[in-house]
């Protein structure tokens, strides 16, 4: 189950602009079952709602790290994927959700589609300055953008574009994680013991038994 939500919209009845809305219009229940859910949900809420900007992905952002600061003892880790084609308008405000949210069990990927300009999310990424907001820096990395255009093979290969895009997408999660587990000093837990399997049912002999006709 993956909660799924929908940024940039006017929504109904009222048509008020929404940066933080749940994709399957339920905001008690916003997760949708798999990706053919979520995939599902976007389609139908794109029959109800209307496309608008500006694109402010700090909302969306804080939605997640309210749930990753409840659960910071390393049973939970978070990844928030964000799929966008315009450029972000609330810069300021995302540098200071990103620098909040380094300190929590989460890390934000970017997939940035479309022939837009995508400088300053690269800015985001923090590969060679670390993201800083009013002073503050962030205390680790906890973000990868990928233009997804990048990745299309040009002869057509869909399975090829979509390995390759699949590979860069998660490759710093794993450092990610590592960093965060680490800088809490949380360590893996024992390993659960050997998988011994059963020993199958003992088989006992059938017993005939004669009987005699009178």
């Amino acid at each position: 189950m993956f909660p799924a939500l929908g940024f940039g919209a006017k929504l109904p009845p009222d048509g008020r602009v929404s940066h933080e809305f749940p994709l399957n219009g339920n905001p008690q229940n916003p997760y949708c079952n798999g990706i053919d859910g979520v995939l599902e949900a976007y389609y139908q809420s794109l029959k109800s709602v209307r496309l608008y900007g500006p694109t402010h992905f700090s909302p969306v952002i804080n939605h997640v790290a309210r749930y990753a600061s409840a659960i910071t003892d390393g049973s939970q880790y978070f990844i928030l994927l964000i799929i966008s084609d315009g450029v972000i308008t609330d810069m300021a405000q995302t540098k200071e959700s990103i620098v909040n949210a380094a300190s929590l069990p989460m890390s934000i990927i970017i997939v940035g589609v479309g022939p837009a300009e995508f400088d300053e999310m690269i800015e985001l990424d923090g590969d060679e300055e670390r993201i800083s907001s009013q002073g503050r820096y962030a205390e680790r990395d906890i973000v990868q953008f990928v233009p997804f255009r990048d990745y299309i093979d040009r002869r057509g290969n869909h399975i090829l574009s979509m390995a390759r895009l699949a590979k860069e997408v998660l490759a710093e999660i794993p450092d990610q994680f590592l960093s965060y587990m680490r800088t809490r000093g949380i360590k893996p837990g024992p390993l659960p013991p050997p998988y011994t399997p059963c020993p199958p049912p003992a088989i006992h002999p059938l017993h005939t038994r004669r009987v005699s006709r009178i």
